[in-house]
């Protein structure tokens, strides 16, 4: 019996205009949007539909922003219903994935988000650290680029996301250096990403402390739908365990492509991406060649994913 996965995208996959004809299609997303204005006690939804742009790209905003359209579409898939055997999500898309699980009230998830946004903003100064892409390096050199790139500063792996794409996170500095020994090293590509904050690596301990205290304060339940998440590739069915998880994830590397084959390993076939973008569907691929999934965050997205459905049934 083949088994389905939802993934749940993180940051980077915002942009302005998403979920958008979700809301305009269903109730059920649109009553999704309101849960998520009236927790923060501003209109996200708006953020989400018109941008602009800056607003939305602002850490704070961006994460409570893609954990709504997330849960507006998984509240039209479970309308339809199409549910998860296992969640996963990527860094901030494990909030979505909990809230998916039945650990984790959604408006208990915009609220946590945007402060742990917050948080991470708050815990580098603008300009301080940085974050790189770096694709195709030659196999066993990472290690060696980013010990000889730190000197005496901080840069680690921040997300393995497949094979061939590793996200590098630290001091600006120590950063660019390890771009520039990943180009000399014969790395596909090496670039730097323009994201606000060093995400993932060791400078966040001081957000990790600071959201400890919300996490502590907010209730999580045992999983209905067990979640395999980015601290241990592992799955996790109690509220406990996914507590912890969120907790040490921040200053951790999200092993994505660890948590893929997890979920592979466990008889997972189908994947559904749920949220705005592909990123997440288009990574799949790169981790095995044999899987393959669907998105769906826009309206219509429905088609393709119910096509793609019925042709795996016959």
């Amino acid at each position: 019996m083949s088994k389905t996965a939802f993934l749940f995208p993180g940051q980077g996959s915002q942009f302005a205009g998403m979920g958008m004809t979700l809301a305009q299609g269903y109730p059920a997303a649109r009553s999704a949007f309101e849960e998520a204005d009236d927790a923060l006690g501003f209109a996200l939804s708006k953020l989400c539909f018109e941008g602009p742009e800056e607003q939305l790209w602002l850490t704070e905003n961006t994460q409570p922003a893609m954990v709504a359209v997330s849960a507006a579409a998984l509240a039209v898939l479970r309308g339809k219903g199409v549910t998860p055997d296992y969640v996963a999500g990527h860094s901030l898309g494990e909030y979505s994935a909990l809230v998916a699980s039945g650990s984790l009230d959604f408006g208990a998830a915009v609220q946590l988000v945007r402060k742990r946004g917050r948080y991470m903003q708050e815990a580098v100064p603008a300009g301080v650290g940085a974050m790189a892409a770096l694709l195709k390096v030659p196999e066993g050199k990472l290690e060696s680029i980013l010990s000889e790139a730190a000197q005496g500063e901080i840069v680690t792996a921040a997300n393995i996301n497949s094979p061939e794409q590793i996200v590098i996170a630290g001091h600006a500095g120590a950063v660019r250096r390890a771009v520039e020994l990943a180009q000399a090293a014969g790395a596909r590509r090496a670039v730097l990403l323009p994201v606000s904050a060093p995400f993932h690596c060791p400078l966040m301990k001081p957000a990790q402390e600071r959201l400890k205290a919300d996490l502590d304060a907010t209730p999580f339940r045992d999983l209905a739908v067990p979640l395999v998440n980015n601290w241990q590739a592992r799955a996790v069915r109690t509220g406990v365990e996914a507590r912890e998880g969120l907790y040490q994830q921040v200053p951790n590397p999200v092993r994505w492509s660890d948590s893929i084959r997890a979920l592979a390993a466990e008889g997972v076939t189908r994947f559904i991406e749920v949220g705005p973008g592909g990123v997440l569907t288009s990574l799949l691929r790169n981790i095995d060649a044999s899987l393959s999934g669907a998105k769906f965050g826009e309206a219509e997205d429905w088609e393709k994913l119910a096509a793609k459905a019925s042709a795996s049934e016959h």
